[in-house]
């Protein structure tokens, strides 16, 4: 036995004594940076030690370019990371120089903002900066009874620089480290001057990113073509071009300890109920998290109920549809890198309905609901009500359509639940693989396996045709609903009631019914019920299942207990009445 692990030792193991083993210890009390450099902040004195660097909230910029130069390094790590960029150069500033250094991120500033507007300002020789004496600057000069008075301030070399020698539009001075290294990671750079105890923080953002473009997974035929992208900015100002009203309020909260996203809460001030706006606000700003990368983990945050695969936030893709939201009194939220936002509350008539809806004639719009109404149904319960018709119900199946059926399961050696389920778990199966795989071959996957594999199944006497037929047109029907977190809750639940209708047949499915109705009625959504009568309301409030005539939709939805409830006068086409 002693010469076997010999053996296999001396195949996988090494004895070369020259190389180390890699082990992940205890890394509490390790030490985050190595520096011998100690300055006290109080007395301004240097002290990068471990323990002043893991609570930095406090650090402030030092009157010593030196101090902060090194302060800098050390926090972006600058002997590493390559990209991180400092610039020394002399500032001119009337006829004085000054030590000066740049810090900025490559790749995510303008190279010819940084060039012409800050660096050759501050750097070369100009009227601005080159001109001698001892002026002071006039803040206000008055004639009265021929005698001028004027309001005279000393000279600030913070406000001059900031004044007269940065022409840019975007420029604050800050004192703490923290917000300066946050303005460096967002794409702005810093500017450190000798002898001041604050930093100019540049906008420069030059990044690039996705032009606007067609959204992808909320297509529509009648409607605006454009969806938001990665980009906070460009998603705020699509807001603003559809809203176009100054009560329009965006504010911003910073999410996640390390990763520092940038969050906007967007509502109407003379429209969204107040409480609502704090308690979004009050959920985004407790969140103790590292980091946050898209609105889908914001979403999981943020719900109500955890334990529900039910969506309880709408994610849309479109401003126009949010648009339409805000205007009804509700609350958008939008992350930065993310191309979905988040609106709150939501209810279930929310998910039922396509951005189309609203430029389509109601007509025309109901017809599409009620369609929806019945795929849902039919994708939810139609492998249910076949298993329980198959095992404890044949008697109302019509007497030729139960001799096809059993004709057709005569060469099947499986049970009914075990063949709808190797069906269905097939065609999620090749859902799933048809989305992970490159696009071109998707459709090459969805029809060898729709067509060969269910052919092939049938002439092996695995399934039978008529469940062929079934999940086929249950994957139809689930394909027509709007949105995709509520098709994967049917597509969850329809596992649920095909095991309840394979054990107690239509009694089985009728108490599946109702324990999922309560579960709907009992959840909330930022504390609007999930199922309320205003999804019924047809009369006056256009956010019902089905959709009254644009001239009827007078109120807000009575919900939201929004400060405006009035949506448009009673008569609202005054030209005709």
């Amino acid at each position: 036995m002693k010469n076997i692990k010999q053996y296999f030792h001396d195949i996988f193991f090494s004895d070369n004594k020259d190389d180390y083993d890699f082990i992940l210890g205890d890394t509490t009390n390790s030490v985050v940076i190595d520096s011998s450099t100690s300055y006290d902040n109080s007395n301004k004195t240097l002290n990068l030690n471990n323990e002043s660097l893991q609570d930095t909230s406090k650090d402030t910029v030092f009157q010593a370019i030196d101090v902060n130069l090194e302060y800098v390094k050390v926090r972006f790590n600058s002997m590493i990371s390559s990209d991180v960029k400092i610039r020394e150069f002399t500032l001119n500033a009337r006829n004085k120089q000054y030590n000066a250094f740049l810090v900025y991120i490559d790749g995510m500033i303008d190279q010819d903002i940084m060039n012409n507007y800050i660096l050759k300002p501050l750097m070369l020789k100009n009227s601005a900066n080159s001109f001698d004496g001892n002026q002071n600057r006039v803040l206000a000069e008055v004639k009265t009874n021929n005698i001028t008075v004027k309001k005279i301030k000393k000279f600030d070399i913070i406000e001059y620089i900031s004044n007269c020698l940065l022409p840019q539009n975007a420029v604050e001075k800050l004192s703490k480290f923290d917000d300066i290294i946050d303005g460096i990671n967002s794409g702005n750079c810093a500017l450190f001057i000798d002898t001041l105890d604050i930093a100019f923080d540049i906008e420069v953002k030059g990044f690039k990113q996705r032009g606007l473009d067609t959204p992808n997974n909320e297509t529509v035929i009648r409607g605006a073509q454009v969806g938001f992208t990665e980009n906070l900015r460009t998603n705020t100002s699509l807001l603003r071009r559809y809203i176009n009203n100054e009560n329009l309020v965006v504010e911003s909260i910073n999410v996640g300890k390390l990763s520092k996203t940038s969050c906007a809460i967007c509502y109407l001030k003379n429209v969204a109920n107040s409480d609502l706006v704090a308690e979004v606000r009050y959920r985004v700003s407790n969140l103790a998290i590292d980091y946050l990368i898209s609105s889908g983990q914001l979403e999981q945050l943020i719900q109500d109920d955890d334990n529900s695969s039910l969506p309880q936030l709408i994610s849309t893709e479109r401003p126009d549809k949010t648009a339409n939201l805000l205007f009804d009194g509700r609350v958008a939220i939008i992350v930065n890198g993310s191309p979905y936002v988040l609106v709150v509350p939501a209810i279930f008539s929310d998910f039922l309905s396509s951005p189309e809806d609203y430029n389509l004639k109601h007509q025309y719009a109901n017809f599409l609901r009620i369609l929806r109404v019945v795929a849902i149904t039919f994708a939810l319960l139609l492998p249910g009500i076949y298993m329980a018709i198959a095992n404890f119900h044949q008697e109302i199946i019509p007497t030729e359509l139960l001799y096809t059926i059993i004709s057709a399961r005569e060469t099947v050696p499986f049970p009914i639940l075990f063949e709808i389920l190797i069906m269905e778990l097939s065609f999620e199966l090749i859902r799933e693989a048809s989305i992970r795989v490159p696009s071109p071959v998707g459709q090459t996957i969805g029809i060898v396996g729709a067509l060969i594999l269910g052919q092939a199944a049938v002439d092996a006497s695995i399934v039978s045709p008529i469940l062929i037929i079934i999940v086929s047109f249950t994957g139809i029907c689930s394909f027509s609903i709007p949105d995709f977190s509520l098709s994967f809750h049917f597509r969850i639940m329809r596992f649920v009631y095909i095991l309840l209708g394979s054990l107690a047949g239509f009694v089985g499915i009728a108490a599946g019914i109702c324990v999922h109705l309560s579960i709907l009625s009992n959840l909330k959504s930022f504390g609007v019920n999930y199922l309320g009568k205003s999804i019924f309301n047809t009369n006056k409030s256009g956010n019902g299942i089905v959709l009254s005539p644009a001239y009827r939709r007078e109120d807000r939805s009575d919900f939201l207990k929004s400060k405006r409830p009035k949506l448009q006068d009673t008569i609202s086409m005054k030209w005709k009445y």
